[in-house]
């Protein structure tokens, strides 16, 4: 569908002037409709030109677009435009098949959720959508999504989503592996999803003294959380872009205090195909094709624990290079894997 301003407007209009059979609209005709029509609604003042009239047309006849019986017809030398069905009106056109599709793979995605806390509203809001817009001759899925809805931390991301939304303040019970639980003030500012898990930025105002200077990016998992309530407090506004400063630089959800750093791996030939269509991460650069078959792969990253378990799960199959404290690292814990056996 054209994406131009004022589409809806231009769209009323023509259907009108396709559906009056008291005068005759040639191209000229149309074109002086909608301009006025947009000049009068104090719309674009420059109105629309004969290429996006053009494209208008084409879409009213397209099977993606309206799929209107729209002829041009001739009286004479005159060619005009109208409806060869005297009953046809977008206003009264079901969706399209191309919208059908899309609203389908929508509903699809939010069924994700349904059985969720906080999501409750999808079971209602699904089955109507699905019969208000005749969407039941669906027989399978077609797509399938990694989820784990009986995690623990699932009936706190409405919750927090909200509280992001509508910049609130939340007193957090939370309780770390292993430890006591603890009470915070949080301000939420992002929610991220890694391997199956959830996770919360923000600030924390309770912040130990030591860790002051990271209290903005505060990361707190969904699942160690056990409640959360909205305080009165003012909320401390965060204008990071998360994905681009922040997690671009590094593998899975945990930061470390550290440097960037160039991480080279070099994986078996059985493995390089996978990792020539697989990236590991946006950072990777050009692989090295070696005479043995393997290949090398370097990428630009602040070494995490997530970047460790993502060479520990290639096994045998990649050693790393560089820098020299990852490879060491790496070494240990399979050596320490090893003696499990």
């Amino acid at each position: 569908m054209p994406t131009t301003k004022n589409a809806y407007l231009r769209y009323r209009v023509l259907d009108r002037c396709f559906r009056d059979r008291s005068r005759k609209y040639g191209f000229d005709d149309l074109l002086e409709a909608v301009n006025t029509a947009l000049s009068e609604g104090n719309f674009d003042s420059s109105g629309v030109e004969v290429r996006q009239l053009r494209s208008d047309l084409q879409f009213f006849r397209s099977t993606e677009g309206f799929d209107a019986p729209l002829e041009t017809l001739r009286d004479g030398r005159f060619n005009y435009y109208t409806y060869t069905d005297k009953k046809f009106s977008i206003k009264k056109q079901p969706i399209s098949e191309h919208e059908a599709t899309l609203l389908k793979s929508a509903l699809e995605m939010l069924g994700r959720f349904e059985g969720t806390p906080h999501f409750e509203w999808l079971a209602e809001t699904i089955p109507m959508l699905t019969q208000r817009f005749n969407l039941t001759n669906q027989s399978k899925k077609a797509m399938g999504y990694e989820s784990n809805m009986d995690y623990t931390g699932n009936e706190f991301i409405a919750p927090l989503f909200n509280a992001i939304v509508n910049k609130r303040v939340l007193r957090v019970s939370y309780q770390p592996f292993g430890e006591d639980i603890q009470t915070l003030k949080f301000h939420p500012a992002y929610l991220k999803q890694y391997n199956n898990r959830w996770f919360v930025f923000g600030h924390n105002t309770d912040a130990p003294k030591d860790l002051k200077h990271i209290a903005d990016i505060w990361n707190l998992a969904l699942d160690r959380i056990t409640s959360l309530k909205e305080t009165p407090e003012a909320y401390r506004e965060n204008d990071m872009d998360w994905e681009k400063d922040f997690f671009s630089d590094m593998i899975g959800v945990s930061r470390r205090e550290g440097e960037i750093q160039e991480v080279v791996l070099r994986f078996t030939q059985a493995q390089a195909p996978y990792i020539r269509t697989k990236p590991l991460h946006s950072s990777q650069r050009p692989i090295v094709e070696n005479e043995d078959g393997t290949i090398t792969v370097r990428l630009m990253v602040v070494p995490n624990f997530e970047l460790e378990q993502l060479i520990l799960n290639f096994g045998e199959k990649v050693i790393v290079e560089q820098p020299e404290a990852l490879r060491q690292k790496i070494k240990g814990r399979l050596s320490a894997a090893a003696e499990n056996y």
